[in-house]
């Protein structure tokens, strides 16, 4: 009897066979896919035990569905869609009180549009210095839930625009369009920090 090789199989055929209650199939989707969607969950929910419970909860979920799974889709961009969901219902228990980097740029139907300096020519020591790491992670945490979530997908797990609107059910111009405009809060976000950190070095040559 020919024994089964889980770790060459593909993620097609391991589902097929999880499917048919095969437990190790499912094992092997999980060892191949569990890094990568612990990062998703802890990148919006930035605690280490809500993110593992979510992950828990969303694994449960994925098998418990995956007889009704019908590879529209492939398994990856199913299984990012319940991470997701299982990870933004954790959030939103805890949302009460929060105010959005979206928010804080419109406090009344006057205020000022955006300006956006160009700061892309810096050189790449600056941009990725830590102090810069956590100013853009405290962006990313202020934006509106629904921009972070495609932010969060396209830009930092590497999901293509299409990906990313079967795993949110969305069409694909409107994760662009919340992938604009999320771009240019953290943008704006990035401006005042440059520009705050500018005026203090001023104050200390005086």
């Amino acid at each position: 009897m020919k024994t089964t090789d889980y770790r060459t199989e593909s993620d097609e055929d391991l589902v097929k066979l999880a499917q048919n209650r095969d437990t190790r199939a499912f094992d092997e989707l999980v060892e191949r896919y569990r890094d990568r969607v612990y990062r998703l969950s802890f990148k919006i929910l930035r605690h280490e035990d809500d993110a593992a419970e979510a992950l828990q909860d969303a694994f449960l979920s994925a098998y418990r569905g995956l007889p009704k799974f019908k590879a529209e889709s492939t398994f990856s961009t199913w299984l990012y869609r319940i991470v997701t969901n299982a990870a933004l219902m954790k959030y939103r228990r805890r949302r009460e009180g929060h105010v959005s980097l979206e928010q804080s740029q419109s406090s009344g139907g006057d205020a000022d549009p955006i300006q956006l300096e160009d700061w892309s020519a810096l050189p790449v020591d600056e941009l990725l210095n830590d102090e810069l790491r956590e100013v853009m992670q405290r962006g990313v945490d202020l934006l509106p839930e629904d921009l972070r979530t495609v932010f969060l997908l396209r830009d930092d797990q590497e999901l293509s625009n299409a990906e990313v609107a079967r795993s949110l059910d969305l069409s694909v111009p409107a994760v662009k369009s919340r992938l604009h405009r999320a771009r240019l809060l953290l943008r704006a976000h990035l401006n005042r920090y440059f520009a705050d950190r500018g005026t203090r070095t001023e104050r200390r040559r005086i």
